[in-house]
């Protein structure tokens, strides 16, 4: 247990410090061509319940707020600074709320949520197939996951970043994150790499040729 909170506690200090520096709004330019695409395949839609997972600025808390003003959009961040430029940029949406604790977070209802997203968050999670159950608990019978993830096996360019960062990091092939699942309990909608554009004049990196590994599951509908 004190590994689990040394290890919460490395990763809130490294995205409190990436929120003070700028790279929050950075990682909201750089994320957003395979976010985009994720999130639209949640179709979320007039009063419905949305919790972005690791939500950073808050972005995609905005996108869900503006499907409806009877949207329920819920942002969730172990960083107390990422929290706050979420808040601060989402501040002429009263549907947007935000939550600074770590994930799973046992107070969240379950059954509550038709969409869930998550950008770039899992793999930093100490016990990945319990934080999958948790999210399973959240969704509604028949309610979608879109869980997208650039430190994946396929994607060799992403090896040294645990060793960059210096947090430990799960490191799954794509089969095996459809695997854990599964395992679960959730049907894989759809595995997919979303690719980052072609930027003229620039040789194309992992972005353009790797991309962003797309997990899109749902919950059964019992």
């Amino acid at each position: 247990m004190t590994n689990e909170r040394e290890h919460v506690e490395a990763v809130r200090g490294l995205f409190d410090e990436w929120a003070g520096n700028g790279r929050a709004e950075g990682m909201e330019t750089g994320h957003t061509p395979m976010a985009r695409p994720a999130f639209d395949r949640l179709n979320v839609t007039s009063g419905q319940t949305y919790l972005d997972i690791g939500c950073g600025n808050g972005y995609t808390v905005r996108w869900a707020a503006e499907a409806g003003s009877d949207v329920q959009a819920i942002g969730i961040d172990v960083s107390e600074g990422m929290v706050d430029r979420a808040r601060t940029l989402s501040s002429a949406l009263p549907n947007c709320r935000f939550i600074n604790a770590p994930f799973p977070l046992p107070i969240l209802k379950a059954q509550a949520f038709d969409a869930v997203f998550s950008m770039e968050v899992f793999y930093y999670l100490p016990n990945l197939p319990w934080a999958l159950m948790s999210t399973l608990r959240l969704l509604k019978p028949g309610g979608l996951f879109a869980c997208i993830v650039d430190f994946y096996e396929e994607n060799t360019a992403s090896h040294g970043w645990s060793e960059d960062i210096g947090i430990n990091l799960n490191l799954l092939s794509s089969e095996k994150w459809r695997q854990v699942m599964e395992e679960v309990g959730f049907e894989i909608v759809e595995q997919a790499r979303l690719l980052a554009p072609t930027v003229k004049g620039q040789e194309p990196d992992w972005r353009q040729t790797e991309g962003s590994l797309l997990t899109l599951a749902r919950r059964p509908i019992e």
